[in-house]
């Protein structure tokens, strides 16, 4: 009886593993910080003045920007740090979509560097290299539990040269957006961005 009852239970023991195993690859994957870290961002425009961000944690953030795609590999981007107190200042007085720059830890400005940019036509995939840094700046900024927002400059040639006489910035350089950055003094709000009617499948339909 002993020798029957122990096989019974080692019997029962191998079916509830191969049970676990094929509930455990069969059900959806229980989270993915990727996926998670771009549905969580979102635009943060107010920021603890008192808190500083730590030089390495910079690093890291323009890291994560020279990572993205860039066209032909050109990488025709070049990014200005602000720290100083009196230039974000004078960046938030000057801009008027950046206010909240006043009372960021630091801001990076987003720029497109003309002399490692393409020729001809594909010149303006500067661009796009630029953004697609951008992108990857606000994404790291979530990851490491801070806030940013996009302001736009360029195409707008206005806030372009105000910006370039602000930064003593060479002709080759042009800014397309400034990014404030700090810890966040507001709650996020994340928004639900989905919508099917923007989706078409095999052409326009």
């Amino acid at each position: 009886m002993k020798k029957t009852s122990i096989v019974l239970n080692v019997i029962l023991a191998v079916l509830a593993g191969v049970l676990i195993f094929k509930v455990a690859n069969t059900e959806e994957p229980q989270g993915n910080a990727a996926y998670d870290n771009i549905m969580t961002r979102c635009s943060v425009r107010a920021y603890d003045s008192e808190r500083t961000v730590p030089d390495e944690i910079i690093e890291k953030i323009l890291r994560a920007g020279m990572a993205a795609p860039t066209a032909v590999n050109k990488q025709p981007w070049a990014f200005v740090v602000i720290k100083k107190p009196e230039l974000l200042k004078e960046l938030a007085d000057s801009l008027p979509n950046a206010k909240m720059t006043a009372n960021a830890s630091f801001a990076i400005v987003v720029c497109g560097d003309m002399d490692k940019a393409l020729e001809g036509v594909a010149r303006d995939f500067w661009i796009q290299d630029a953004s697609a840094a951008t992108e990857n700046i606000l994404l790291a900024v979530n990851s490491l539990g801070l806030g940013a927002v996009w302001t736009g400059i360029y195409p707008n040639m206005e806030r372009a040269n105000v910006v370039s006489n602000i930064l003593n910035a060479p002709k080759n350089i042009i800014p397309l957006c400034l990014i404030p950055v700090g810890y966040p003094a507001e709650e996020k709000n994340i928004k639900d961005k989905w919508k099917p009617e923007n989706i078409h499948y095999d052409g326009w339909n």
